[in-house]
C-alpha cells in the first residue's frame, strides 16, 4: 500500500512540475544590421547609409531559442487591410498606422479599397505644429512623432487624398527620409525663438518651403476615377468617413476611470483631452470584442522591450519581467511612472488567434524592423505584451459602444 501511495505521490509531483511554465532566460545579443540599414538607408545615397548606420553593439533580450510561436499570419482571423508599407527613415508611424486603420474602415463602411496618402497628413501636421510653436512662443515640442488622434483633427481641417495623387517624396526615393528636413525646420524654429521673430505668416511660409523642397506641395484639387475632388470632398463624398465616429481610449491610474482626460505625452503636442480612461481589464476586453466583431484597431505603446524580437516578429513579456497573472492596473502604472513604458510606436491591429489559453494579435507594422522576419511588415503580439505595454487605442464608435454607454449619458 505504501508503495502504491508513493507512486501516486511521485506521479502527482511530476504532473505539477510539468504544469509550471518554463522560466525565460535573458541573453545579450550582438545587433546585426537589418532591413533598415541594408535597404532603407541605401535607398537615397550611400553617404546617408554610412552616417546613420548603427555601430555594432550588444543588447539585452529574452532568449527565444527552442520556443515556437504562432508567427504565421495564416493562423489568424484577419480583418481586411492594405498590404504593409514601410515608413522609411521617418518617425511617422502614427500616420502610417492610423491611415491603414482608416483604409480598413473605408473597406468596411463603403466597400472601397483605396490606398491613401500618409504624407499629405504629415505635411499639414508639420504646418500646424509650427503654427502652434509660434502661438505658444516656442513652448510646443517640434518633432516627427505624433498621435493617432491627430488624424481626425487634420482630416477634418484639410481632408485627405489618395496615395497616387500625392506620395510626398522625391521621385528618386523609394522611401521617406525626413531626418535632414526635420533638422532644417527645427533649426529654423530655434532661430525664430532665439530672435523672438514671432511672425506667424513668415514662419509658416518658411516651413512650407522646406516641406515643399523634400515632399512637394500637395494639390488643392485632383481627379480620381474620372471625377474632380478637393481633399475635403474626397473624404466626405468618396470615402464616406465621419471623424466624429472615432474614439480614443487609454488606461492609467493617474486620473479617474470612465472620464475623458488628456494623454500626457510630448507627441500629444496639441493637448488632446478626448481620451476615455478605462481600467486595463476593460481596455483588453474592448480590444478582444472589437477584433471579434470585425473592427480593426489603431494601437500605440512601448516597443523598447527585451521580449520584442525582429527575427521571430513576436512581442511577449518574459517571465523574468513579471508573471502574466500579476499584470494589472498597478503594474502598468509603475512602468508609466518610472518611464519604462512610453508611447514609442503606433501600429494597426488587424487580426487575432487563440490557442491553449493564449491570445495573440496580428499587427501590421510600418517600422523597418518589421520587415526583417519572414512575414514582411507584420508582428505577432501576445496578450500579456498588449496588457502591460500598450498605452492607447482608437476604435470606431460601434466597437467601443459597450464602454461608451457607461460614460456618455
Amino acid at each position: 500500500m505504501k508503495y502504491i501511495l508513493s507512486i501516486i505521490c511521485i506521479g502527482f509531483f511530476i504532473t505539477c512540475l510539468s504544469q509550471v511554465p518554463a522560466k525565460d532566460k535573458a541573453i545579450f545579443e550582438t545587433y546585426l544590421p537589418g532591413y533598415f540599414e541594408n535597404v532603407i538607408l541605401k535607398d537615397a545615397t550611400q553617404k546617408e547609409a554610412i552616417s546613420e548606420a548603427k555601430n555594432e553593439y550588444r543588447y539585452f533580450k529574452v532568449d527565444l531559442s527552442g520556443q515556437t510561436f504562432p508567427n504565421d499570419k495564416k493562423l489568424y482571423s484577419e480583418i481586411w487591410h492594405q498590404k504593409p508599407v514601410c515608413q522609411g527613415n521617418s518617425g511617422t508611424c502614427w500616420c502610417y498606422a492610423t491611415t491603414s486603420f482608416m483604409e480598413s474602415e473605408v473597406k468596411r463602411i463603403a466597400n472601397i479599397e483605396v490606398k491613401l496618402s500618409e504624407m499629405y497628413t504629415v505635411y499639414w501636421e508639420y504646418v500646424d505644429r509650427a503654427q502652434e510653436f509660434v502661438k505658444t512662443r516656442g513652448n510646443t515640442s517640434f518633432s516627427e512623432g505624433s498621435e493617432a488622434a491627430a488624424i481626425p483633427r487634420i482630416w477634418d481641417k484639410y481632408g485627405i487624398m489618395p496615395y497616387t495623387v500625392y506620395d510626398g517624396k522625391p521621385k528618386e526615393r523609394n522611401f521617406n527620409s525626413h531626418r535632414k528636413m526635420v533638422e532644417q525646420m527645427t533649426a529654423f524654429l530655434a532661430k525664430t525663438k532665439e530672435t523672438c521673430q514671432w511672425n506667424e505668416e513668415f514662419v509658416i511660409k518658411e516651413i512650407k518651403s522646406i516641406l515643399d523642397a523634400e515632399m512637394g506641395p500637395p494639390p488643392e484639387k485632383f481627379s480620381f476615377n474620372n471625377k474632380e475632388y478637393t481633399p475635403k470632398t474626397f473624404l466626405s463624398e468618396y470615402l464616406k468617413l465621419h471623424m466624429i465616429d472615432y474614439f480614443n481610449f487609454m488606461s492609467t491610474n493617474e486620473v479617474k476611470f470612465f472620464e475623458k482626460h488628456e494623454l500626457v505625452e510630448a507627441d500629444n503636442w496639441w493637448h488632446c483631452n478626448n481620451y476615455y480612461n478605462i481600467p486595463v481589464d476593460d481596455f483588453m476586453a474592448l480590444i478582444k470584442s472589437s477584433l471579434k466583431n470585425g473592427f480593426s484597431i489603431c494601437i500605440c505603446g512601448d516597443i523598447s522591450e527585451p521580449g520584442y524580437d525582429n527575427q521571430t516578429q513576436v512581442a511577449v513579456i518574459p517571465s523574468f519581467d513579471i508573471p502574466k497573472s500579476q499584470i494589472d492596473d498597478n503594474s502598468r502604472q509603475m512602468r508609466l511612472n518610472n518611464g519604462t513604458t512610453t508611447d514609442d510606436h503606433c501600429i494597426h491591429m488587424v487580426g487575432y488567434y487563440e490557442k491553449n489559453g493564449e491570445e495573440w494579435y496580428l499587427i501590421k507594422d510600418s517600422n523597418g524592423g518589421a520587415f526583417d522576419g519572414a512575414c514582411k511588415g507584420y508582428r505577432f503580439f501576445r496578450d500579456d505584451f498588449v496588457k502591460l505595454k500598450m498605452m492607447n487605442i482608437m476604435v470606431y464608435k460601434e466597437a467601443g459602444k459597450s464602454i461608451l454607454d457607461k460614460i456618455i449619458k
